[in-house]
């Protein structure tokens, strides 16, 4: 439309400055005589808009001109307001930050956008965390948030799950990433993956480090969680699913690649498993609606806890 055209073209010389009728031609991908037309009726309305002739010409709004309109369609309006999680800002230590740009962004906004936005705000609201579980304790994700930011290296003391436990680490943190409510740096060398929570102490952050230019944070943590999930199911399990059974994860995701559905209408599939005694517990909560054909290690440990519980419930 030529309206949210003639707005994309303010916002971009507000923003940018100076710009040629071709750099505005290929930016909103029209032809220059477009732009030609489009500047043209921005000036019949009143925007003080000119243009220098010559190859180090272009067009620029007069200093200190900045448009109230901010270009916002009712849906980015609406996402804007969405996308503020204010539970993970806060831990952050970016709460207040986060209200007062929400206010600002607000106060722009025209009467009917505005409208949205609160109605949006008043009836969606984003809970990060999972259910049944405590929040993770994170007294140091601000100082660790800070060294994101300012690219400086942290020296801490960590717990991990193996002994020795509590070790020694140095680390140049590159990226946060909030994962079903727990914290996670992403720091080199390597990059490695470590849970903010289980930081025991931190120096003061003094030594400052060079980011890789490369590293791209949204790819990283896509393949360590590939990756993490290949090293934690590394065997599998052959079972039939009664009609209507609903497994999650990557279970679910083999049932649908490799299941084939039996003259019964039970859904026989391999499926994979982190390990015996996982796949033990995990399986009992379906009760009859999943048989366990292999292996056979597992099938015997289910058949001896259902007959245990027969008799403990018989009796």
């Amino acid at each position: 439309m030529k309206s949210a055209r003639l707005v994309s073209i303010l916002l971009l010389l507000q923003t940018r400055g100076r710009m040629t009728a071709a750099q505005l031609a290929e930016e909103l991908d029209v032809s220059v005589r477009t732009i030609y037309r489009d500047v043209e009726a921005l000036s019949t309305a009143g925007v003080p808009l000119y243009g220098d002739a010559g190859h180090a010409g272009g067009y620029q709004l007069l200093d200190g001109y900045r448009t109230r309109l901010t270009g916002l369609t009712t849906d980015e309006a609406e996402a804007l307001f969405l996308a503020g999680v204010p539970g993970p800002a806060a831990e952050l230590g970016l709460g207040s930050v986060l209200a007062a740009a929400q206010l600002k962004v607000r106060a722009a906004l025209p009467h009917e956008l505005r409208a949205h936005a609160d109605r949006i705000s008043g009836r969606f609201h984003l809970d990060a965390p999972g259910w049944y579980a405590d929040a993770d304790e994170t007294p140091h994700l601000p100082t660790v948030a800070d060294a994101v930011w300012n690219s400086r290296v942290l020296r801490v003391r960590y717990r991990r799950w193996r002994e020795p436990t509590d070790v020694e680490r140095r680390l140049e943190p590159y990226g946060l990433v909030l994962k079903a409510g727990r914290w996670y740096v992403v720091a080199g060398p390597g990059p490695r993956t470590f849970r903010v929570d289980q930081i025991l102490e931190i120096a003061p952050p003094e030594e400052e480090f060079t980011r890789p230019g490369d590293f791209d944070l949204a790819a990283y943590w896509s393949a360590y969680q590939r990756d993490f999930l290949d090293r934690l199911h590394r065997a599998e399990a052959v079972v039939r699913l009664a009609p209507g059974t609903r497994l999650s994860g990557p279970m679910a995701h083999a049932v649908q690649v490799n299941g084939r559905t039996d003259k019964d209408g039970w859904t026989r599939a391999t499926v994979p498993i982190e390990s015996v005694d996982h796949a033990h517990h995990d399986f009992l909560r379906l009760g009859a609606d999943i048989e366990v054909l292999e292996p056979a290690e597992l099938r015997e440990r289910i058949a001896a806890t259902v007959i245990a519980l027969a008799r403990m419930y018989a009796g």
